[in-house]
């Protein structure tokens, strides 16, 4: 589903766009996946993700709301203490990729074992108030729900011109998402993405933070 008016999201921000996670959207229009392998686009070596000796695992794509012939990708590091430590914008480790629209590879070469992969629906828009007690896989527009409100995880975002784009959020995760003995990438937590939005255009997605309670 591709955004008509993103001022209410993105600018007013009134209003936001939530995504949930589902086992199956066979008959359903979707948004992109979690889970599972990366898209058929990183199988080229000249679309490389792993950075010297850092590697890497799928986490999702979604398809982009303003430009559907286009998707962005998490990936996070094969090593949670790396995540851990480069966890805040501009030292953040976690990468999110912008690249034209892919199917699902059929290679497992970013494969996170932990997740079952799960389609992501199509985003319902909602005013943003609304969202505030409700849970969700993806937050997009509208206001971050943060787990700590300390101003310096956005600081350098601010100042470069970045602002919220949206988040994930592990407390919309469906119970089938994880495999048994599995732990959530983000400790139960949310990431946080943010890019440098316009009136007419938005570029730049980055990982902002990530953030656990």
């Amino acid at each position: 589903m591709t955004i008509d008016n993103p001022m209410n999201l993105l600018t007013w921000r009134t209003d936001c766009m939530l995504y949930y996670a589902e086992p199956t959207l066979a008959y359903r229009p979707r948004a992109g996946w979690i889970g599972g392998n990366a898209p058929e686009y990183f199988d080229d070596p000249a679309n490389p993700v792993h950075e010297g000796d850092r590697a890497y695992l799928f986490y999702l794509s979604l398809i982009h709301p303003y430009q559907p012939e286009r998707m962005i990708s998490i990936f996070i590091p094969e090593e949670y203490e790396d995540y851990l430590e480069h966890n805040i914008y501009p030292d953040c480790s976690i990468k999110v990729l912008e690249h034209p629209a892919s199917t699902e590879s059929g290679k497992e070469l970013y494969t996170n074992t932990g997740l079952r992969k799960h389609h992501i629906s199509n985003g319902e828009q909602c005013s943003d108030e609304e969202s505030a007690d409700q849970p969700f896989l993806i937050k997009m527009g509208g206001t971050p729900r943060m787990l700590q409100s300390e101003e310096y995880y956005s600081a350098q975002l601010k100042e470069e011109g970045f602002s919220f784009f949206f988040q994930v959020d592990e407390d919309g995760y469906p119970d089938t998402l994880l495999q048994e003995d599995a732990s959530y990438p983000f400790g139960y937590g949310a990431l946080y993405i943010y890019a440098q939005i316009g009136t007419a255009e938005m570029k730049h997605p980055v990982a902002g933070f990530w953030q656990f309670s």
